[in-house]
């Protein structure tokens, strides 16, 4: 048993990928500050003030990720640019895969589960209505940055196994965009859609070993998304 922990995990790096991951998961105590100084009702916000306490957050966890990462990033960004089109073959090929998983996991659901899509998804969209331009920065830069670190260095600084990584990316970042919303088990199944994507940019982080190249698809990812539901 300890020969299998000690050759697919790095303890190492343990309390600091868990210390991360739980800042993560935690980030939303960042808006009693601003809650007291602007004497905010948290029960009773706009969807506008939302979307900035968003970008609030965002630029915290941004700080820390730096204060946790920064000589990390700076290798992997060198790393990445170093060999882009190399990254980026690799990139898009499991981005694609993804994609593609989630398209027809999402078919499957609305037509099979009669489902009326993602909750998280609905909600980011009345968010993107309400505040295009802040929500852009938010949607298509902050988070996807974020959410590469959150889930796919941290982890992957700690399990060694790329099936392993593969496996808990998907359920850490499925779980992340639907739990908090679900409210029936059809709910619970766009965790599938989600960790599809996670694991493949997992795997595609696994195989570069730079974390800017699922960065990058992300972005592109989040970006297209972005652009459609602003023209709907």
């Amino acid at each position: 048993m300890f020969d299998f922990l000690e050759k697919n995990f790095n303890f190492k790096n343990f309390i600091k990928s868990i210390s991360i991951i739980y800042i993560y998961f935690c980030s939303n105590i960042f808006v009693l500050i601003p809650a007291k100084i602007f004497n905010l009702n948290l029960n009773n916000l706009s969807l506008n003030q939302l979307t900035y306490l968003n970008i609030y957050i965002s630029v915290i966890l941004i700080l820390i990720i730096f204060g946790f990462y920064f000589k990390d990033l700076i290798k992997e960004f060198k790393s990445f640019t170093k060999q882009f089109w190399n990254n980026f073959d690799v990139g898009i090929k499991y981005w694609l895969l993804g994609l593609a998983v989630m398209f027809i996991s999402n078919i499957i659901l609305l037509t099979i589960f009669k489902s009326s899509g993602a909750n998280n998804e609905a909600a980011v969209q009345s968010l993107i209505k309400a505040n295009p331009a802040v929500m852009g920065l938010y949607t298509c830069l902050l988070a996807p940055f974020i959410e590469e670190i959150i889930f796919r260095k941290a982890l992957k600084d700690f399990i060694k196994n790329k099936w392993i990584l593969v496996i808990i990316s998907f359920f850490f970042f499925g779980g992340a965009h639907v739990l908090s919303m679900a409210k029936t088990f059809t709910d619970l199944l766009y965790i599938i859609p989600y960790g599809a994507l996670g694991a493949t940019f997992a795997y595609a982080y696994y195989k570069t070993d730079t974390v800017f190249t699922t960065v990058t698809f992300h972005i592109i990812h989040n970006t297209i998304l972005f652009l459609i539901s602003s023209v709907i």
